[in-house]
């Protein structure tokens, strides 16, 4: 399968890490466990008003997955140190925000492709006290295609300690590597306006299901 059809399928996936407070975030395996059921029951649910209009994908994504994504550190990772540097404050948080309207607009969109996958967490295991990052594994199951390996990077917030998630890892490939490679060009030619300019317009593109 290719790598795009991996990643496309992995975004589908992200949003286990999204829904409710109440979802226990000190441990990343059960809270991917408990949450994954949870959104994909309200996918289900919510088809009729996704079909009639898509864009309610925004919503879903805006309530139940960004809270639990560190956009922010994501973000950051992208831009890598280099250009964090040389941004302003201003810049940084221009490109945060555009970074993570694009995010929303990318799980939103890729949320259209929903047709019912089940998935498979790996089991808990203790994290260790001084570990901050931890990857947890997921396979996607679908009926139509092999089943496909996921991992899914979290990090932990040292003051709230509590887990968010920052990156995938699909067939090897990450998605905050394969952003990096993608906008490195264009952030050292161009310039770190030009590039946040870009992620809004591809924000602001409607979110449309594709015709099967």
């Amino acid at each position: 399968m290719k790598f795009l059809r991996c990643l496309m399928l992995a975004f589908l996936a992200l949003p286990m890490l999204a829904q409710a407070a109440t979802v226990d975030q000190t441990n990343p395996y059960t809270m991917m466990d408990k949450v994954s059921a949870k959104l994909f029951q309200t996918l289900k649910a919510e088809q009729p008003k996704i079909q009639a209009n898509p864009e309610e994908l925004r919503i879903i994504v805006k309530q139940e997955l960004l809270p639990y994504i560190n956009a922010r550190y994501a973000a950051y990772k992208v831009l890598g140190n280099n250009n964090l540097k040389k941004a302003t404050a201003a810049q940084r948080d221009a490109f945060t925000k555009a970074f993570t309207d694009y995010l929303v607009a990318s799980y939103a969109q890729v949320l259209t492709q929903y047709t019912d996958q089940k998935i498979q967490i790996e089991p808990a295991k203790p994290v260790p006290a001084d570990r901050s990052i931890v990857s947890v594994r997921v396979d996607i199951i679908d009926l139509q295609r092999p089943p496909i390996r996921l991992d899914f990077k979290l990090r932990l917030n040292k003051k709230t300690k509590e887990w968010q998630g920052f990156d995938m890892v699909a067939e090897g490939v990450s998605m905050i590597s394969t952003k990096q490679s993608e906008w490195s060009g264009e952030l050292r030619t161009k310039g770190i306006d030009v590039v946040t300019q870009n992620l809004r317009d591809l924000a602001a593109k409607p979110i449309q299901i594709e015709k099967k």
